[in-house]
């Protein structure tokens, strides 16, 4: 047990674009020690307060998602488990949400780049106003949290990992425990890809992509058998969107991602009619807010995928 594990820094600058074991540590720090991390957003910082639909072509891929790290821990060895306490986010009050092209659930359906931007109170985090079309309760979380796979050499950023890696799991914020199977010595921890708000299954590819400090703290499991990334919430995941109820559209059918997009597409569809909203302003609504679900997968030939859209939002 660390016995005095101070708060470490690890600064924007301290980033790379791809997991490999070959990267040189930022820090080598003992189990249970404590680091706050100082996250771009997806974008290495592109997007600004005055950036317009215009810019989203430009944004440059072989730059996004920068985790900061890699932070070396000492007694971690293959076959182990590293367990991250998320202590805390610190977020910046800007972000944003993209609709880019050939990326998304329906990326066959919306070809046309859109940008919304959000300004939120960094210190409330009360809902962020979506244009004039709503308020987006915020639950901030990294998008991308995790540890260097074995195979040797530089591996995208973006598909998650069985060693983590692009989770965008909505519900990994501030009081939960994550472990992370190890597979090289030291585990070689990073994190970034931050958001303020996302909804279950980021359905247009993005969510609101906010630059912010994350608290969390790496301690070594040993004897703890792990395929695949395990969490634990402190307790309800939906609270921020359940107040008002849903309005939930379902697909449904042999295949479960054509359900999906079915779901998914009924519930832009209704936007559009009843809310008055652009495609693209609904799509991306969806995907800071919205939840997929899988309601029913037991009943063959046909299965159910609902599309959850909180009634809070447009209230």
């Amino acid at each position: 047990m660390c016995q005095n594990c101070l708060v470490k820094t690890i600064h924007h600058a301290q980033h790379h674009f791809g997991w490999d074991n070959s990267l040189v540590p930022e820090a080598r720090v003992a189990s249970g020690t404590t680091l706050e991390f100082h996250c771009l957003d997806s974008s290495n910082g592109f997007f600004t307060p005055q950036s317009t639909a215009a810019d989203v072509g430009a944004m440059p891929f072989d730059k996004i998602n920068p985790v900061n790290g890699p932070v070396y821990v000492e007694g971690a060895l293959p076959g182990d488990v590293l367990k991250v306490t998320i202590d805390a986010f610190r977020p910046s009050g800007f972000g944003w949400t993209a609709n880019i092209p050939g990326f998304g659930l329906l990326a066959d359906q919306f070809t046309t780049p859109a940008l919304a931007l959000w300004h939120y109170d960094k210190t409330t985090l009360a809902p962020c106003a979506f244009g004039r079309h709503g308020r987006v309760p915020l639950k901030p979380f990294a998008g991308t949290i995790g540890v260097a796979p074995a195979e040797a050499g530089l591996h995208s950023v973006v598909p998650p990992r069985r060693v983590g890696g692009n989770l965008d799991i909505r519900d990994l914020n501030a009081g939960c425990t994550l472990y992370l199977p190890v597979e090289v010595e030291g585990a070689l921890f990073s994190i970034g890809d931050t958001h303020a708000a996302q909804g279950d299954g980021e359905v247009c590819g993005t969510a609101i992509e906010s630059a912010m400090d994350a608290v969390v703290k790496l301690e070594v499991v040993k004897n703890m058998p792990l395929a695949t990334p395990r969490f634990s919430t402190p307790g309800p995941v939906t609270d921020h969107l359940d107040k008002a109820g849903y309005e939930v559209f379902t697909g449904v059918g042999p295949d479960l991602m054509t359900a999906a997009r079915d779901a998914l597409r009924y519930c832009i569809d209704a936007l559009c009619r009843e809310q008055h909203m652009s495609p693209e302003d609904a799509y991306m609504l969806c995907s800071v807010c919205g939840d997929l679900r899988i309601s029913e997968i037991v009943d063959m030939p046909n299965w159910v995928v609902s599309f959850y859209f909180p009634k809070l939002v447009l209230q």
